[in-house]
């Protein structure tokens, strides 16, 4: 049965079972990079982190995406806690997606080397440089901006004409580069939006500011 609306969720050994409270109206699609599960998913190898499973799935079902995906990873809720409540607004409620929206409730901006967010990272162990620059070059074909405002987790909503008007071997290339680059999939999540050629943060939205913390709506 075909459905508007399909959550992909790229998952590294996550309890999945959340996923029982997704709306019935709404397709799931796991691919599962690591752990044993108890729900039907698609196994893919332990690389590129989210942003491969993301890119795996547009390249593989690039003809085929429902008309609006939600991609989260397998633990959705610590960026992105009213994550059901979106799910229930767009598969039968008020909220339209016609091009791409973010997930989550902190809006935040780093520089074309990470050495904002990334450096300072307490992940980081190493400090290094995140080469957002490059990557942005390499797959785009034009100069980086000098920073990348977006919200924190990797996690939006895409419609799949926006997706489209970007050709397979644009996707196929992004995927490739997710293996090739050890850091691809964080340069990824600050750069999301502008993957499908759109502006997901807004000069009105920051005014000014780095950092945004937009009210955070608890879980339902």
């Amino acid at each position: 049965m075909s459905m508007r609306v399909e959550l992909v969720v790229a998952r590294y050994q996550e309890d999945l079972a959340w996923t029982r409270n997704v709306p019935a109206d709404v397709r799931v699609t796991v691919y599962n990079k690591g752990g044993p599960l108890t729900v039907r998913a698609r196994t893919l190898p332990n690389v590129g982190r989210e942003a491969h499973a993301y890119l795996w799935h547009i390249v593989n079902q690039y003809d085929a995406l429902a008309p609006l995906t939600v991609f989260t990873q397998g633990r959705p809720f610590d960026h992105a806690p009213d994550l059901h409540t979106v799910l229930r607004a767009v598969a039968g409620g008020p909220l339209t997606v016609d091009k791409f929206k973010w997930l989550g409730f902190l809006v935040d901006t780093d520089d074309r080397r990470g050495r904002r967010l990334f450096v300072p990272w307490s992940k980081n162990v190493l400090r290094e440089e995140l080469p957002l620059d490059e990557f942005y070059e390499r797959l785009l074909g034009e100069r980086a901006p000098e920073f990348f405002r977006f919200y924190g987790g990797a996690q939006f909503m895409v419609s799949a004409a926006v997706v489209r008007q970007r050709p397979l071997a644009f996707y196929r290339r992004a995927l490739e580069l997710t293996v090739s680059v050890p850091l691809a999939a964080h340069c990824l999540e600050r750069m999301w939006d502008r993957v499908f050629g759109v502006c997901g943060v807004t000069d009105e939205l920051m005014r000014g500011r780095a950092t945004v913390y937009l009210k955070r709506i608890k879980a339902k």
